[in-house]
């Protein structure tokens, strides 16, 4: 991982911390997370063909090697994320997502770079993602250029194609 991505762990991208941001793992009991997970599956469906929506529903976000998140600030929900461990050297980002409310106020950067510190702190030579082409995406894939994703080849049981794409980010030698 570089040192400027280092130095952002648990900032915003103008390098301060987001006022009264806490980031904890979440065993996904509450309501609004509940409501907010709906949300992204919902989101992702609307936007996807439906045999490429790999957002996972609240019973896969709780399967073992699934580790979930939350982004509260001052008690309030403000965005969610998770990391699947895939092996010893890498992790793939999950259910990532912002409250609508908290769209564009640095909770859902906050987010990411939370989870690349997970990441490190696993070990993990790499992190990957799968995500869509369209310009629904556009907002997240803007995101994840930030911090140095790039395109790669499919990983697990993915594929690549006109609307999927697998982006990967080393963070080790």
């Amino acid at each position: 991982m570089s040192c400027a991505i280092a130095d952002r762990i648990g900032k915003t991208s103008e390098g301060r911390n987001v006022e009264g941001l806490a980031i904890a793992e979440d065993d996904l009991s509450g309501e609004d997370v509940q409501e907010l997970v709906a949300l992204h599956l919902g989101g992702m469906h609307a936007a996807s063909p439906a045999c490429k929506v790999h957002a996972l529903p609240l019973e896969q976000l709780r399967q073992p090697g699934v580790t979930f998140y939350t982004a509260r600030v001052h008690g309030e929900l403000a965005a969610m994320g998770a990391i699947k461990h895939l092996d010893d050297a890498h992790g793939e980002l999950k259910s990532m997502r912002a409250a609508p409310e908290w769209r564009g106020k640095g909770v859902g950067e906050a987010m990411l770079v939370h989870l690349l510190g997970v990441a490190v702190a696993r070990g993990y030579a790499r992190v990957s993602l799968e995500t869509g082409r369209t310009e629904a995406f556009a907002p997240a894939l803007r995101l994840y250029a930030k911090y140095g994703f790039e395109t790669c080849e499919a990983f697990a049981d993915y594929e690549v194609d006109e609307f999927s794409q697998c982006l990967t980010l080393q963070l080790a030698p």
